[in-house]
């Protein structure tokens, strides 16, 4: 009798057990998507293969995805990359700014922000997971992992991927460029340097760094699609937020600006001398033809607090009472 209870027990255990797995394979073969997401659905079952499946759209609802099936789940919104000097402001962490020579050779320092969306077309959702989905990539830590694995997966990926294609493109248009045609303050410290001729160059900078965004868009575009093989990122745009000098220049151009505001305030009171001297000269005109005028305009200047005033030989100011 007591083998008996003990066998019934093992086989309730048993049954238990398969049941508990199988109701976990059920749920776990049904999936869903948010607002910002699309998934790419792979069979996973024992006797399957591991092709695409089926894609969910966002937003779904509660989708049967097969058993064992895996859902590659990618952001379905717009996105965006950022590029900053400001410390963990960016994608990357740290400090972050892409360094490119001008067509001079000063070093300028790159800020701005790539906005994009996946492409989500139905082939090429399953074209991009066969090739990109099927990795991994490696952060900026050292860890691995795949473009789905969440926000760090995806960054790991534009990090890997995308980057290097934006920093050539920024090298490729910004060597275009002078230094000055860029940053006006440049041409302080280049040879030459003055301050009307830095006003005169800025009045082009705002031009020439709208044509350095435009043939970065342009070009994106282009080179995106060729590095991934196919249009997977559609809604591209870049906006290019600041251009920076080095350190050193940043310094020589302040110290520049203060040499011509130096100059500047001296010019001024220079120019404040002259202009006394000459009042000067045309009220002494004026008082040898108005020996009078001369007289009223003495008297006007003495202190309100004299009581006596007798100019002359014996020339004596008294002051008042207090």
């Amino acid at each position: 009798m007591l083998r008996r209870t003990r066998l019934l027990i093992v086989a309730g255990v048993a049954v238990a057990i398969v049941l508990i797995t199988a109701i976990g394979s059920l749920i776990g073969a049904f999936d869903r998507t948010d607002g910002g997401q699309v998934a790419i659905v792979r069979n996973g079952g024992m006797f399957d293969d591991r092709n695409i499946r089926q894609i969910i759209q966002p937003a779904s609802g509660l989708t049967w995805t097969g058993l064992y099936s895996t859902s590659h789940k990618y952001p379905a919104q717009q996105r965006f990359y950022t590029i900053t000097a400001k410390a963990n402001g960016g994608d990357r962490s740290g400090v972050d700014v892409v360094h490119t020579p001008s067509s001079d050779g000063v070093d300028m320092g790159i800020e701005g922000t790539l906005y994009f969306s996946l492409n989500l077309d139905q082939k090429a959702l399953r074209d991009f997971d066969n090739k990109f989905g099927t990795r991994t990539f490696t952060a900026a830590g050292g860890q691995t992992y795949h473009a789905y694995d969440g926000d760090k997966g995806w960054s790991a990926f534009l990090d890997q991927i995308i980057r290097p294609v934006i920093d050539n493109d920024l090298r490729e248009q910004i060597s275009r460029f002078r230094c000055a045609e860029l940053v006006s303050s440049c041409s302080l410290v280049q040879n030459n340097g003055s301050a009307s001729g830095s006003k005169a160059v800025g009045k082009s900078n705002n031009s020439n760094i709208a044509v350095v965004q435009n043939a970065i868009n342009s070009s994106l575009a282009q080179d995106l699609e060729s590095t991934l093989g196919d249009k997977f990122l559609v809604g591209l745009r870049f906006n290019l937020v600041r251009i920076s000098l080095p350190d050193n220049v940043q310094q020589a151009v302040d110290k520049a600006q203060a040499a011509f505001a130096a100059v500047s305030e001296a010019q001024a009171k220079v120019a404040q001398a002259r202009a006394e001297a000459e009042a000067n000269e045309a009220r002494q005109q004026g008082y040898s033809k108005c020996p009078a005028c001369a007289t009223i305009d003495e008297m006007k200047a003495i202190p309100p607090n004299v009581s006596t005033f007798a100019p002359g030989q014996g020339f004596a100011v008294t002051p008042g009472a207090k």
